[in-house]
């Protein structure tokens, strides 16, 4: 049996059309193997024997390698897709993934060795279908989820006020890492048709999972995942028990495409968030799901990195939406393309799963990732959604209130899908009767709201724009009950019984530790952007006749003290990033001088608290400026700072002729402990305050 990790379908879709892009040769290695086959994704140190230059092709190198590997471990090891230069899949029977993976990681020129498993899709303009919905069929309260929160509908994004700033660029790309997509939906087009979509590549290499007859190849569009009980109850079928029942085609990447950027205020169909972005489908799921190594590829590739044997992407995407994800903790395969891809300056968006409140899934746990999990129309947890310290926002991802049979969904997410079961049959909407529910549908609100963001200031970092999304959030409200007079339950962090199996959180009150910083709230995110993020340095200087240490991040004083410094005051070489002016979500810095009888030296502050108290009880200190810079804050218990974010460091010499010193370095930190120094701050590592970069 395949090793896998899956999470539940969620999204309820329908079907499409023959494909619309021409049929591509797809590459020459043949992945698709048989279950009970092992697979694992392997990367070589830099140092590898196995990296010698050697006039072969990029697949006569991986089998080269795989057969090496496979001699060292006494197996017969065949390769499979690449990954990036230094890693790629390897396949051997008669062992489990998860034994190879250890083996392999044992070798000295072996950086790391992860089983490949298979992850699984979780499931007012005058567009008509914003207001009222389907006719017919509904939902009535249309595209809810986009409009302005009220009493009723408190979750809702608030998009029209980010689109009096933007609609979108074409400049910005949106990378949709799923099933690929029906490219003659009217509401999506191809970009020479006028619409949104840019032609993408199909990042599968096994041929069983890809359903298009071929590995690899520059066709994104969607053929259909359905699942046939003969697939999963045949031994001999590589699909064997890939799936508990049979499944009908998801259309999941077009359903994620059309919240992103369906053509809007063009009189037909539905409104999207973002609707003169790009939308890039890069294909990684298939039938069942799809593997580690082809999503990793594909987030590579999407972000304009090289994955061999596969042509360099011509439209790099600034965002990543991955609607998809599998139980377990962040891969050493993925930590590896995330650090990646962010340093590359592209923002990844992820589901956080559908697992009924149970721990973030993979890739959304990794570090570097916005994690999105999903909320009720009233703000509360939906039941599916898991939850976490790991979710950065939540958004809707709908709920139906009606339980009874045949009964409509009354809050789904509306928009494009397909009507077909297996094959694609025609465009359709997806509606009250054929609901789309899950976190794969809250990510792409996030992921639109980011092209955005971008689409306003191009500038922006990965931390930047989590910074500002999580600032610009919207508390999440407190319910007495959910409307029928049932208490709803705080939530909890994810729960395990006494066997170690997780626990279901169904709907319940969200907290900043469990479901993020806030809902998601689209107008004011775009405007913090609008606003900038610059950053300035804040230069140490010191004075070795006094054994005294000053900041300052004022040019004008900086330049003073460069030219003709007063005293003995001379630069250390440290300095630290800080915003010259307030950005969302950052805290101002108050400035202290305190006088000659008490130390002849200044005092600063990130805490409004602390800044009053310092006025109240010292009132001898001079109050030079409430803002002498701004920074943002640890957290109050655990001292962490937001993501990008460097922790800054107190230290108080503890003399009668008081004086701090403010640093990021722990060596210094280290060393000013070693000198008897006392440390001030939050958390266990007394952290002051954080410097965003």
């Amino acid at each position: 049996m395949l090793l896998e990790t899956r999470l539940k379908l969620t999204a309820a879709c329908v079907l499409l059309i023959a494909p619309f892009l021409p049929h591509i040769q797809a590459q020459t290695i043949d992945t698709s193997v048989a279950a009970g086959t092992a697979r694992v994704i392997v990367k070589l140190k830099s140092t590898s024997p196995l990296l010698r230059e050697q006039a072969l092709s990029v697949t006569a190198h991986a089998t080269t390698r795989a057969q090496a590997l496979g001699q060292r471990l006494g197996l017969t090891m065949r390769a499979g897709a690449a990954v990036a230069d230094r890693s790629q899949v390897v396949f051997a029977d008669g062992i489990t993934s998860a034994e190879l993976a250890r083996r392999l990681s044992q070798q000295g020129d072996v950086e790391y060795a992860v089983p490949d498993q298979r992850r699984r899709l979780f499931a007012d303009p005058n567009d008509p279908l914003y207001a009222d919905g389907v006719p017919g069929n509904g939902p009535a309260v249309g595209q809810w989820y986009l409009r302005a929160p009220t009493d009723t509908v408190r979750s809702s994004i608030d998009i029209e006020p980010a689109w009096a700033l933007t609609t979108g660029s074409p400049a910005v790309v949106v990378a949709v890492l799923d099933t690929g997509l029906r490219f003659e939906h009217p509401d999506l087009l191809a970009v020479a048709a006028g619409g949104n979509l840019l032609p993408g590549y199909d990042m599968i290499s096994d041929v069983a999972t890809a359903n298009d007859g071929d590995g690899r190849d520059a066709d994104a569009s969607d053929p259909g995942d359905w699942v046939t009980q003969v697939e999963i109850s045949d031994v001999m079928s590589p699909l064997y028990q890939c799936a508990d029942s049979p499944e009908d085609s998801s259309w999941h990447g077009t359903q994620v495409s059309g919240l992103i950027a369906a053509l809007t205020d063009n009189g037909i169909g539905m409104a999207s968030v973002a609707r003169n972005v790009r939308v890039l489908p890069v294909r990684v799921l298939g039938k069942c799901g799809g593997y580690d190594s082809d999503i990793i590829a594909g987030m590579r590739w999407a972000a304009g990195l090289p994955v061999p044997d596969v042509p360099a992407n011509p439209n790099r995407a600034q965002v990543i939406n991955m609607s998809l994800g599998g139980e377990g903790t962040c891969t050493a395969a993925y930590v590896d393309a995330v650090s990646e891809i962010n340093a590359a300056g592209t923002v990844i968006v992820a589901a956080a799963g559908n697992s009924a409140g149970h721990a973030v899934g993979v890739p959304a746990s990794c570090v570097g990732v916005i994690a999105v999990a999903a909320l009720r129309h009233v703000g509360t947890k939906v039941g599916f959604s898991d939850l976490g310290p790991d979710v950065a926002i939540s958004a809707p991802g709908g709920n139906c209130v009606n339980t009874t049979a045949n009964s409509p969904c009354l809050y789904p997410i509306l928009t494009t899908a397909d009507s077909g079961a297996t094959v694609a049959v025609g465009p359709i909407y997806t509606d009250s009767f054929h609901p789309s529910l899950g976190t794969s549908f809250s990510t792409p609100l996030v992921a639109g709201t980011v092209a955005l963001m971008l689409s306003a200031q191009p500038t922006l970092t990965p931390a930047q724009i989590l910074r500002a999304l999580q600032a610009a959030a919207r508390p999440f409200p407190i319910m007495v009950d959910n409307g029928v007079e049932t208490p709803v339950p705080q939530c909890m962090a994810p729960q395990y019984d006494s066997t170690g199996n997780p626990v279901d959180q169904l709907e319940c009150q969200c907290t900043t530790d469990t479901c993020g910083a806030g809902m998601l709230d689209a107008g004011a995110a775009v405007a913090a952007a609008k606003l900038g993020f610059a950053t300035s340095p804040v230069v140490e200087y010191y004075w070795p006749a006094r054994d005294h240490y000053f900041i300052t991040a004022n040019p004008v004083e900086i330049a003073a003290l460069d030219a003709a410094p007063p005293g003995g005051w001379t630069r250390t070489g440290q300095t630290f990033g800080a915003f010259a002016q307030s950005s969302a979500g950052s805290s101002a810095v108050c400035r202290f001088y305190i006088p000659p009888v008490y130390g002849d030296s200044h005092y600063f502050s990130a805490s409004p608290a602390e800044c009053a108290a310092v006025r109240i009880k010292y009132p001898m200190f001079t109050f030079e400026a409430p803002n002498a810079f701004y920074v943002d804050l640890p957290d109050a218990n655990s001292g962490a700072c937001p993501a990008g974010d460097v922790p800054v460091y107190r230290l108080w010499d503890g003399r009668a002729d008081t004086n701090h010193r403010y640093t990021t370095s722990l060596t210094i930190r280290n060393l000013m402990l070693a000198k008897r120094y006392v440390p001030e701050g939050y958390g266990p590592n007394l952290v002051s305050m954080c410097s965003p970069q």
